[in-house]
């Protein structure tokens, strides 16, 4: 299978000579060429009956990795799904406008934060109207920042509940239209209401070009079940970024061909590019270091855990158990038994065995 690092082995550093690099993008480029190579240390094995000896090297363990993070996507998939309410479920989806993207661009870190929190807040403005929920919504918001096509387009996936804890917080209200949960046109309005006043607070409504706040912000809303499904399809992308490797199909004469399903069509569709311009738009998605992509709001935030503990009491499901669960022997690292060894890929019959462990190397200063 052809990976991203293959293209960033070869023509990373002629990319890098050419084009100045955010230091989170230096680092990514850095930790995906290193991924599962000797570089990042791990095990050598030895068959105890070929003898022959195989080597198992650590991941880079970078957010932006292909290869990496399967095992926490499997983990924050297993602590959503229990904290999911026993309600339908709303996917909305919350577009930047093509005029405010370079200043997102720009501003990342601000910029994304803004486009979250405006994009939450608006939702449960609407929300408190008795005409559409009349109760506190449970939200999940996930950030993404490109199309299948790997262009630049942030925005924001809201899994939200289909109803809400009434203010006193007595009562559990669900939507009360079964068609939508609030009416997509005035909440494109409140939205750009409130990114408008975002900006005016940091005195950056001057770099925008006028016109934005005169178009309608198009705030897309389908129904989502119980939300199963999109948590899946939202923890494809939680500890990753835009491509996967199986989406790669050649790589050759300094070229990428991948392929990607196209929103409209829904036909699937093969794009080539040069590989300088593959990893251009590769990095465009790397995030600033520390920037928290995925956020929780009203019911569903950390503070407001007794609340979500009350909303699911009055949709009469059981109460998770919120507290850890004592250790019993064999749960604790220092206790847990080794696994049984692996059988080894070339011979079939032996196993492997652990002969030596080994040590990352040292990155060499630029």
């Amino acid at each position: 299978m052809i990976e991203v690092a293959d293209i960033l082995r070869r023509h990373g550093p002629q990319y890098r000579q050419q084009h100045p690099l955010l230091p989170s993008q230096q680092k990514v480029l850095e930790d995906l060429v290193r991924c599962r190579t000797a570089a990042c240390g791990g095990q050598l094995y030895r068959c105890d009956h070929c003898g022959q000896e195989h080597y198992s090297y650590h991941s880079c363990g970078n957010r932006h990795c292909p290869k990496c993070h399967r095992q926490q996507t499997e983990r924050w998939l297993e602590q959503q799904q229990a904290r999911l309410l026993p309600c339908a479920y709303y996917l909305l989806t919350f577009t930047l406008p093509q005029g405010l993207r370079a200043l997102a661009w720009s501003h990342q870190e601000v910029l994304y934060g803004l486009l979250l929190q405006s994009a939450a807040r608006a939702l449960q403005r609407l929300a408190w109207d008795p005409k559409y929920v009349g109760g506190q919504l449970a939200i999940l918001a996930v950030l993404h920042t490109w199309t299948r096509a790997l262009l630049y387009h942030p925005h924001v996936h809201l899994l939200v509940s289909a109803g809400g804890l009434s203010e006193d917080g007595q009562h559990w209200t669900a939507a009360r239209n079964p068609a939508f949960l609030v009416p997509c046109f005035a909440l494109g309005k409140i939205f750009r209401g409130k990114l408008r006043s975002g900006l005016k607070k940091l005195g950056w409504l001057n770099q925008v070009p006028p016109p934005v706040w005169k178009n309608n912000w198009v705030v897309h809303c389908q129904h989502a079940g119980q939300g199963q499904k999109v948590l899946d399809y939202l923890g494809r992308y939680v500890f990753r970024v835009a491509i996967t490797n199986s989406r790669i199909e050649r790589f050759e004469a300094g070229a990428v061909s991948f392929r990607y399903r196209d929103n409209r069509s829904q036909q699937i569709q093969h794009l080539c590019l040069s590989a300088g311009e593959f990893i251009g738009r590769f990095l465009q998605h790397v995030l600033p270091r520390g920037l928290v992509k995925v956020r929780s709001y009203g019911l569903a935030a950390a503070h407001c855990a007794d609340k979500l503990q009350q909303a699911r009491a009055l949709l009469e499901a059981p109460t998770p158990d919120s507290q850890p669960q004592p250790l019993t022997l064999g749960q604790n690292a220092s206790t847990t038994p080794d696994p049984p060894p692996r059988l080894c890929p070339a011979c079939k019959r032996g196993h492997l065995i652990l002969i030596a462990s080994l040590l990352p190397q040292r990155t060499r200063a630029p």
